[in-house]
């Protein structure tokens, strides 16, 4: 199952079910990209503004309320994917850590 990266009704996560190959895949593929590369703008906005000295207090408030609903996407997307990621074996695992004994 997949978590697309949009809520359903009342803010409830919606999922899909497939092989990751279909229309609605590559509808969340997208989406999760635009999310993703909003993100980056939204950053690079955030240090702009951090630098202006004369950013008012609402000004600010306006970027953490942006910056939280990017960080809740960007979440919802690594979330997504790490779901998706094979699960790790100990084979896997001593592969990271290097041969026994190192």
């Amino acid at each position: 199952m997949r978590l697309l990266p949009w809520s359903g009704q009342g803010g409830k996560p919606c999922y899909l079910v497939g092989d990751g190959t279909g229309y609605l895949s590559r509808v969340a593929d997208n989406i999760e990209c635009v999310q993703l590369g909003m993100s980056v703008q939204l950053l690079d906005h955030a240090t702009d503004m951090l630098a202006d000295h004369k950013a008012t207090t609402a000004q600010l408030r306006f970027l953490v309320a942006r910056m939280t609903e990017a960080l809740r996407d960007v979440h919802r997307i690594a979330e997504s994917r790490g779901a998706r990621l094979p699960a790790l074996t100990s084979v896997d695992v001593e592969d990271i850590d290097g041969p026994p004994g190192v």
